[in-house]
């Protein structure tokens, strides 16, 4: 099982076009961890940002009378992909793994599988 720093820096490091990481609680907003980044991606105020998104998202199921879980959610800008992937209950519920990724150097399948086993490791 990989701490949280290991498996962000897992991600920036194995997924192609990674720009940065984040673990995010979604019940607070609050990244407990983040990789990368920089002046163009500030990770904090992502966590922040994508957290309402999760939380719209979740409140929208619930509203539709959906009894399934979210999987992902890919948000696609002209030359990026933003990637949340909400953690199981198992490795952590109310924690969403978040990942920026140069839409032109990244594979988004792959992205998504090298993700989902980033989580499968990922102790919380």
């Amino acid at each position: 099982m990989a701490n949280v720093e290991t498996a962000l820096k897992e991600a920036t490091t194995t997924i192609d076009g990674a720009l940065g990481a984040a673990l995010v609680d979604y019940g607070s907003g609050m990244a407990l961890g983040t990789v990368g980044g920089g002046k163009d991606l500030d990770l904090a105020i992502a966590a922040a940002g994508n957290t309402d998104v999760v939380r719209a998202k979740v409140r929208t199921m619930e509203m539709l009378g959906l009894n399934d879980e979210i999987e992902d959610i890919l948000i696609t800008l002209g030359s990026q992909y933003h990637l949340i992937r909400l953690m199981r209950a198992r490795a952590g519920g109310g924690f969403f793994l978040y990942l920026a990724l140069d839409r032109g150097r990244a594979n988004l399948a792959m992205a998504r599988h090298q993700l989902k086993k980033i989580e499968n490791e990922l102790e919380i």
